[in-house]
């Protein structure tokens, strides 16, 4: 199964996948897989996303892979999962991040069925911190749910999956629709322009489904769904008192309104962040000791179990898809011989390392991301909408509207589905142990 001896690793030169071991995998993607991963020489544990380039390409999604890459080479916050390391290799993009072996927050709610007050209440701060910090970078998630928000060992909550965040600007709204319907604000669906403020709708919606195990907009079809989220008046279930204090109650009400003039942290005259610390509801948060991590959160995720599905893993058993291998890069490649879309990826997903490269913002100079290839004719293309998911095309896209303001020209889903890999001769019972699954 294994091989006697390895090639001594280069680490002074630029990272690749021979800097790491792989290890289980703990979360699936349309394009690869994600899996723990242990630096070499630090022996630190990450977050591997691997990006198979064909299906990238089959997909469309090249521009969406760039544009994710050069976002989160942006972003560094205590309650965000950064980025860490970024390179490719002949067959996949690859993201080594944070990790979090916490679980999603909708892997917890599933389990439990709802979430108490106080322990959403603190998830909700440390989120808004989060928020705050992607707005002064001029950054709009667009996909914010449970599904994605991860927490760490000790219970922290972080944001990810910045497949659809794109950047605003003050002199133009976005008017594409991206992002999982259940969690679009009125602006997004309506299609009559859109800029930051949107995200808090969508942390409105998910404080709502966590503490009532429900959305507080629903319908059967994308119509009815768009329906909904425009007209349907907010209402509460008949128990809500029973579970959710009234400054709990004025907090939703605050966040999911539709006026965006009067949506808490948004009002043209408020505090902007300072309403939300101000609420009542959060009254019992200090604030300073929260954003240094210093609050001891009120769940802490139970690390003797997997708090993952651990059906991401069969297929590593079954053979059922080509493993994840250390592999070395084709030496000097003819990018004139390369399809566009491939060249593309080649030359835009470029290199990172947070021990040695300066993070960096590519705004205001981030033009739109123009997808190369046949397809590429700069048309409008229709696509179809998933009511509790992101938006797709069909049953296996990932593609959502051209944005008019900054965005790249099509946008991808966040919940990846699919491509599992196989290598379970890398999986020692040490970092068994250290992962706590």
């Amino acid at each position: 199964m294994g091989c006697c001896f390895s090639e001594p690793v280069d680490f002074e030169g630029e990272v690749n996948l021979y800097h790491f071991d792989l290890h289980r995998a703990v979360g699936k993607g349309a394009f690869g897989k994600v899996r723990v991963v242990e630096h070499k020489r630090s022996k630190k544990l990450y977050a591997l996303k691997y990006i198979d380039k064909a299906r990238c390409i089959k997909q469309k999604a090249v521009a969406n892979i760039i544009q994710e890459r050069r976002l989160l080479e942006e972003i560094d916050h205590p309650f965000i999962v950064n980025l860490r390391y970024a390179f490719q290799d002949d067959e996949n993009c690859f993201f080594v991040s944070d990790l979090m072996l916490g679980g999603d927050l909708r892997f917890h709610l599933e389990r439990k069925g709802s979430i108490p007050e106080n322990v959403v209440q603190f998830w909700m701060a440390e989120l808004s911190c989060g928020l705050e910090y992607l707005h002064r970078q001029r950054i709009i998630h667009r996909d914010l749910k449970p599904d994605n928000i991860l927490l760490d060992s000790a219970g922290h909550a972080h944001l990810t999956d910045f497949n659809v965040a794109i950047h605003y600007s003050e002199r133009r709204l976005h008017s594409s629709v991206a992002g999982s319907m259940a969690y679009m604000a009125p602006q997004v669906v309506s299609r009559k322009g859109y800029s930051w403020q949107v995200d808090w709708w969508s942390l409105g919606i998910t404080a709502y489904e966590l503490l009532f195990h429900k959305r507080p907009f629903d319908g059967r079809n994308a119509e009815k769904m768009t329906s909904a989220i425009l007209k349907d008046p907010l209402t509460f279930p008949e128990n809500a008192s029973e579970h959710v204090s009234e400054d709990g109650i004025a907090a939703l009400r605050g966040l999911i309104e539709r006026d965006v003039n009067q949506r808490l942290g948004c009002r043209p005259n408020g505090q902007g962040i300072e309403d939300i610390r101000q609420h009542p509801w959060f009254k019992s948060i200090n604030w300073d000791q929260l954003e240094s991590k210093e609050c001891q959160p009120p769940f802490v995720p139970d690390m003797k179990q997997a708090n993952f599905d651990v059906s991401h893993e069969l297929d590593e058993f079954l053979m059922v898809e080509k493993p994840l291998t250390h592999s070395k890069r084709k030496a000097n490649p003819d990018l004139e011989k390369m399809k566009p879309e491939l060249r593309q990826l080649e030359e835009q997903f470029t290199h990172y390392d947070f021990t040695s490269s300066k993070r960096m913002s590519y705004y205001p100079h981030n033009q739109p991301i123009v997808a190369m290839g046949p397809d590429s004719d700069g048309t409008e293309r229709t696509y179809s909408q998933s009511v509790t998911g992101t938006l797709v095309t069909g049953v296996n896209g990932t593609m959502v509207d051209r944005s008019l303001a900054g965005s790249p020209p099509l946008d991808g889903e966040t919940t990846y589905q699919g491509h599992h890999q196989r290598n379970p001769t890398l999986r020692s019972a040490s970092i068994d142990r250290r992962i706590q699954a």
